[in-house]
């Protein structure tokens, strides 16, 4: 059986505003709609399934993001997650610049959990939270 990933899904507060993030960040939007109907609860498993999503891709190609906000039923918020917890953690990007990428985080007031690691002297890497909490991990590799 052959098996590829085809995206990452992600549910968030505000669509535009984390399509914003992930746009400046260099991702593309490659298609928008608004999703309802029988096959969207049946394939969810949400009786009511009703929401508008996005979908963005890498500019490589090779990754992509599904963000959804949900009309129906009304979306749920969490606490943040953190790094140690169980479950959905984090989105990782590797970058060409580590601090570009942080000042584009910062326009959207997204900010490293604690600072920029040197990871042997193979990657400078940071954690920040995102829109909507998300957990985005950057990473520039130092050996070309």
């Amino acid at each position: 059986m052959a098996i590829s990933l085809e995206n990452v899904g992600i549910a968030v507060r505000d669509l535009d505003a984390t399509i914003a993030f992930f746009t400046d960040l260099g991702l593309t939007v490659i298609g928008r709609d608004t999703v309802s109907g029988e096959w969207a609860d049946t394939a969810v498993g949400l009786d009511g399934n009703h929401a508008r999503i996005a979908m963005l891709q890498t500019p490589d190609g090779n990754g992509r993001l599904e963000l959804f906000e949900y009309i129906h039923p009304d979306a749920i918020d969490t606490e943040p997650t953190l790094p140690n917890e169980i479950g959905m953690h984090r989105v990782a990007f590797k970058v060409d610049d580590i601090d570009a990428a942080l000042a584009i985080a910062a326009k959207h007031d997204c900010h490293p959990l604690r600072g920029v690691a040197n990871y042997n002297d193979v990657f400078k890497l940071s954690y920040l939270r995102g829109p909507s909490g998300i957990i985005v991990m950057l990473a520039q590799e130092l050996r070309g």
